[in-house]
Order: C-alpha cells, then structure tokens, then sequence
C-alpha cells in the first residue's frame, strides 16, 4: 500500500534566471501545422500566438537529465516510448541505488508510475526542480522578426550504394540569437535541496559542453547560459519575501566555483535559519 505524506513544509525557493545564447544554430523541431508545397521539411518549435521561436522548459530540462545520468553513471532501466531513462522505482530498478540517494530521482523527480504498483517508492516530497520555457530576448525578436525568426540549413542523406544524395531542409533559429530569461526553481522542502543546487549547474554545465535541441552531432545546438541572476525566497514573520541580496555571475563555470560550495552555503543560510 502506497504511503501518503502526512504533511510537508516548503522553506524557501531558489530561483536562478539567465539568457541562453545560441552560439551555432538551434533546433528544437515542432510539429507542422499542414502540408505547404515548397514547403520546410522539419520546422521548429513556436509560440502559436506569435510565432516566435522559443526554447520549451521540457527540452532544457530532459537534456540537462539525460547528460546528467550519464555524468553519474545511473542505470537507464525505465523505458519511456523510445527511450530509456533512470527511475527509482523498485518494480524496474536494477541497481542499488534508492531515493533518496539517489541524486537523479532527488532533483528530477521520479515517472508517474513510480508510485505504483504493490512496492511504490515515495518521494520525500515533490519533484524540487521547475524549468520554464524560454522565450526570445526582445533584441533578439528584433534583430530576427525580418527573417521569420530562422534560418535554412540544407542538408543531403548520401546512399552509401548509389552515391545519390536526398537534400532536405532543416529549420534552425540562427547562431547569435539569445533567448530569456530562462529560470530555474528550485524548491527547499529540506536541507539537501539546497545542496543539490551545484549538482544543478553541474547540469547546466554538461549542456553547454553537448549541445541542445536536434542535429548536435553535425554542428547545431551549442549554446551557453550567460548573466546569471540567483536569488533566495523564503518566509520572514509568515510573508514570503526576498532574503538577501541576488547573487550575479557571466557563466555557469563561475558559479560552480569551488564546486558550488560557497553558493550552496548562503542559500543554506538565508532559507533555513
């Protein structure tokens, strides 16, 4: 029988914001919304309002998963449609590993079917980490609206027998374009929520050295987050309020200086004591 949590205590939050900078092309594919003659084969994501592209908190935040169980080494046991990724959950776990100790199922959550069946794992509390969609900068919609916010890339398969190669278009948001601001939050429901932040950046920090979005592997998708903002929420007299000065940094490795540590403290310190 599954256990329910009688009741759970929301500290504080992290809220780390911050411009992703597309510095190759970037492609996060979408859905066509009907067959054009002359058409693009595989256009990208956009806000169907205004038909900017935009980066889905989704995509961040599976790429930063996947790369980070990799980084870990967590066992990929539990298949979603065509892929596999790490879940706690007892009824496929193959490893030792248990939330929660485990760093991948503490920081991303556990699947919806985690809490089922007749040996459920119950999570502590909540997924902690929240990442929204990005949407373009308003210099960057600006210096884009001209081009319908993209560019083309053409690309050929070749058959290895025949020689004969099949163009095709693939739809990128151009390199130089900047996207935010992103935000992260993190919610501190207990004292190792706070200490997950740099194995967050530590995250953020495998994205920018892989790529986000499709076609990766043949030069799309590099990108970096720049002008990062961190700042502590959490309860003063029973209000919920700013506690302390944000802390500013250019780039994910600044922060992770010293491995987090000295950031891991002060938001220790200003939400729960």
């Amino acid at each position: 029988m599954a256990v329910e949590l009688k009741s759970i205590r929301l500290h504080g939050r992290v809220i780390v914001t911050g411009t992703i900078q597309a510095v190759t092309g970037l492609r996060i594919g979408g859905r066509p919304t009907g067959i054009e003659i002359g058409g693009i084969d595989n256009i990208v994501i956009r806000n169907p309002l205004s038909n900017e592209p935009y980066v889905p908190g989704s995509s961040l935040r599976g790429k930063m998963r996947s790369l980070y169980e990799r980084f870990t080494g967590a066992d990929l046991n539990y298949p979603i449609d065509a892929v596999r990724i790490h879940s706690c959950s007892r009824e496929v776990a193959v490893s030792a590993k248990r939330y929660p100790d485990c760093l991948v199922c503490r920081i991303f959550g556990l699947p919806g079917e985690g809490g089922r069946g007749e040996n459920p794992v119950v999570a502590e509390h909540p997924t902690p980490l929240v990442v929204r969609d990005v949407p373009l900068t308003g210099e960057s919609r600006k210096r884009l609206q001209a081009e319908n916010y993209s560019e083309v890339k053409w690309e050929a398969s070749i058959d290895r027998i025949t020689s004969a190669a099949v163009p095709r278009q693939m739809e990128r948001v151009p390199g130089g374009a900047k996207f935010g601001p992103f935000e992260l939050v993190q919610n501190v429901y207990l004292q190792r929520n706070v200490e997950d932040l740099a194995e967050i950046f530590t995250a953020l920090r495998l994205v920018e050295d892989d790529y986000l979005g499709g076609l990766g592997s043949r030069g799309s998708g590099k990108v970096t987050f720049d002008d990062i903002e961190v700042r502590c929420m959490g309860q003063r007299d029973g209000r919920y309020v700013l506690k302390g000065e944000p802390r500013t940094y250019d780039e994910v490795s600044h922060v992770l200086r010293d491995d987090g540590k000295d950031l891991v403290g002060w938001a220790a310190r200003l939400i729960l004591t």
